[in-house]
């Protein structure tokens, strides 16, 4: 068998494997082709590869000879018919991009995306969500700061004194808390807000302040994820955001609801009450972000608010991205390969199930369906 390793699009700087990873797969009798240059811009060089074990090949050669690609963003449409691997796998957003996956799935792809993996405890292993969500916000923070004017922890100086910054967080998923623990090493004073009630020791265990909103919907059999919430809370919600986007010199927006547009969590009326130069990076702007003014992949000043709207954050530090992105993906490949290096596709399992979105022609998702 020989899986394939694609070079990513720009502005991307990941890559599926790294050099590290490849030993694994070479254990399993499996081949593995890299694209020339794939690795180059998470600091991985073709000799690397080659040293590890891999075979640096064309792309072309890749899409007609790999049993498996691993691509981490969609491949493009014009290579789709080029494309003669039985198994497609990356991080393809099938509830985002629905005709994209229909299309692949018509001419015979067995699709696995690994942002539809079910987040239970076994999954813990392969969740990549949750390992780029964690640099996102390690990321999210340090731009903040790179962007904000002031200092973020309290000084005292022959010249006076400096307050520490306040920092507010939407959303303590993964992203979140680890934009919290970044926070509090710079010396930030931090509020968080959360629908769960559930993530409130979390949160207050690494030093911020849980602002709570009464009448939150059960988050408790949605996998981890945020749900819909009521008109009526979603009021409640939003007079105390308000109170706190008000004070807040820097704000992290992390509201993502899997297969929905991003809820706005800031309006216009709380951007203007914003003090100017107060900074806001929204890690929802891909998925239409938690404001108003929210554009992904730019940086838009409203009323003296800087508002960075980044969901590829991760990008921003390829290097450990790739290595947990990679080993997420190893550790994926064990529930599919055998040690003989065979390939064996178990629908009885659930991980292997609910990653796979397309096989043998047709939608295997309900979600997507």
């Amino acid at each position: 068998m020989i899986i394939g390793v694609l070079k990513e699009p720009a502005p991307e700087t990941r890559v599926s494997l790294l050099p590290e990873h490849i030993a694994t797969l070479r254990k399993w009798n499996v081949e593995v082709w890299i694209e020339t240059d794939a690795g180059a811009k998470a600091f991985a060089n073709n000799e690397k590869y080659t040293e590890a074990g891999a075979t640096i090949e064309s792309r072309q050669n890749i899409l007609q000879n790999a049993t498996i690609v691993l691509s981490i963003n969609n491949i493009a449409e014009e290579e789709v018919s080029n494309c003669k691997a039985k198994i497609l796998l990356g991080v393809f957003q099938p509830l985002f991009f629905n005709d994209i996956v229909k299309s692949r799935a018509a001419k015979g792809f067995t699709i696995f995306s690994m942002d539809m993996l079910p987040r239970t405890t076994r999954a813990q292993s392969m969740d990549v969500l949750s390992s780029q969500a964690n640099i996102a916000g390690y990321k999210a923070v340090l731009l903040a700061a790179n962007v904000y004017s002031k200092y973020f922890p309290m000084l005292m100086t022959a010249a006076g004194s400096i307050p520490p910054a306040k920092m507010l967080i939407l959303g303590a998923g993964v992203a979140g808390l680890q934009a919290i623990a970044t926070g509090r090493r710079l010396g930030a004073v931090i509020e968080v807000f959360d629908t769960r009630p559930a993530v409130k020791e979390e949160v207050m265990s690494l030093g911020a302040k849980f602002v709570e909103v009464e009448g939150a919907a059960d988050a408790s059999k949605a996998g981890g994820y945020a749900v819909e919430q009521s008109e009526e809370f979603m009021q409640r919600q939003k007079a105390k955001i308000a109170e706190s986007v008000a004070k807040a010199d820097i704000v992290i927006t992390t509201a993502q609801i899997p297969g929905k547009k991003a809820p706005i969590l800031i309006t216009d009326e709380m951007l203007a009450a914003m003090k100017n130069g107060s900074v806001i990076i929204d890690i929802a702007a891909a998925t239409g972000g938690n404001t108003s003014q929210t554009k992904n992949d730019e940086t838009v000043v409203y009323k003296g608010v800087s508002i960075i709207g980044n969901s590829a954050l991760p990008s921003g530090m390829p290097g450990d991205a790739s290595k947990l992105y990679g080993k997420n993906i190893l550790n994926f490949l064990q529930l599919i390969i055998q040690k003989d290096g065979n390939l064996l596709l178990n629908f009885e399992d659930d991980l292997v199930k609910g990653a796979c979105i397309a096989h043998d022609g047709v939608i295997t998702n309900e979600r997507i369906k």
